[in-house]
């Protein structure tokens, strides 16, 4: 006889939650559904409602709120052994006051770590690209556009700061979980000295730009596609915002784990936002040699990052659908190890581990 899996305790309690929400949202419990899940243990359900409930939501808001008309609510399930949801609701907080359309909240429970928020429908950056005839210029002209007004927000003390300690745990994550446990290579002395000298040139590089509240995840699976275009995008997945390196949130962006980009475009949206950032007295650099630098720098930090990070959710959680974006995260790292003298010695070890070829394109 085939075992029952044990129950979902938590969906358990989150559909008992729900069923204690005002009537006057007009929820339909039978239809609670997976929405998405993300790289943290929060999981999202879409759950439709009456239009005319998700209608009044949205006009409770005001006329300026981005709320598609889909009849439905997005459910945040945040465990709060492991989440906890007040940055979430604070950040949403500093991103609508500068116009960045963010999902807003419905209802709440903190201590059993469960919001309903409203719904931007399904379809995101990555999601739009896949179909021909998307007008891509125009996305991210919009996402170029959201990331000035998100940068001008003014968190003070109320965001961490993306601190040396917390750029140099990330990295470190690169040897410990992607060489060590994804390759099952081990490193000699000289060149985990390599390494060491290599955080260390980047985190000094990262710490000496001017610092901004940084979204730290503002890529194409986390902008979703709104009509009409005054609302585009909505942004998601920013409980984790930072107070950090103004290069951090373009790079992450125009250096996708998701999608690639040709250089020429990159230059090309990367000098778009360089001049808007200093028409609206954004603090980049005066020079756009000095700015691209910088970006290059901040892409190899997060790229070993991201490389660690991608190698431990497989490893360590289960979650092999990262896998798959690897090869483009390493060809972003390795192609910028390549063209800096100061990185030759993690290029030289990036062959090594790799028995790949180096990488050109475009320095200044």
């Amino acid at each position: 006889m085939t075992r029952e899996p044990p129950p979902d305790e938590r969906l358990a309690l989150l559909q008992s939650w729900l069923q204690q929400l005002p009537h006057r949202l007009e929820l339909q419990p039978q239809t609670l559904r997976p929405a998405s899940s993300d790289a943290s243990f929060r999981r999202y359900f879409r759950i439709d409602a009456g239009a005319a409930a998700v209608s009044a939501a949205a006009s409770s808001f005001g006329s300026s709120i981005a709320l598609p008309d889909v009849g439905s609510f997005i459910v945040m399930d945040a465990p709060p052994a492991h989440e906890d949801c007040r940055p979430f609701l604070h950040v949403a907080g500093l991103l609508a006051r500068q116009g960045v359309s963010t999902p807003q909240l419905i209802a709440s429970d903190l201590d059993l770590g469960f919001l309903l928020l409203s719904d931007f429908g399904s379809i995101t950056y990555a999601d739009a690209m896949l179909h021909e005839g998307t007008d891509v210029a125009a996305l991210y002209a919009d996402a170029l556009a959201a990331l000035l007004r998100l940068q001008q927000a003014r968190p003070g003390t109320s965001v961490p700061a993306y601190d040396r300690g917390r750029l140099l745990a990330e990295m470190r994550l690169f040897p410990d979980w992607y060489v060590a446990q994804r390759l099952g290579m081990e490193l000699a002395a000289r060149e985990r000295g390599v390494l060491d000298a290599t955080f260390d040139i980047l985190v000094d590089a990262a710490v000496a730009q001017s610092q901004v509240l940084v979204h730290r995840d503002y890529h194409c699976r986390n902008l979703m596609v709104l009509d009409p275009r005054e609302r585009n995008p909505g942004v998601l997945d920013f409980q984790d915002a930072v107070l950090g390196p103004i290069t951090y949130d373009l790079v992450s962006l125009l250096r996708d784990a998701y999608v690639e980009w040709p250089e020429a475009r990159q230059l090309d949206w990367a000098a778009r936002y360089w001049e808007l950032a200093r028409e609206a007295g954004l603090p980049v650099p005066e020079k756009f040699d000095v700015f691209w630098r910088d970006l290059e720098w901040m892409g190899l930090q997060r790229g070993l990052k991201v490389l660690g990070i991608f190698a431990r959710l497989y490893h360590r959680d289960g979650k092999s659908r990262y896998l798959a974006d690897l090869p483009l995260v390493l060809k972003h790292t390795q192609r910028v190890a390549e063209r800096y003298d100061a990185f030759s010695g993690l290029a030289r070890l990036l062959e090594r581990v790799h028995q790949q070829s180096p990488l050109t394109g475009y320095t200044f």
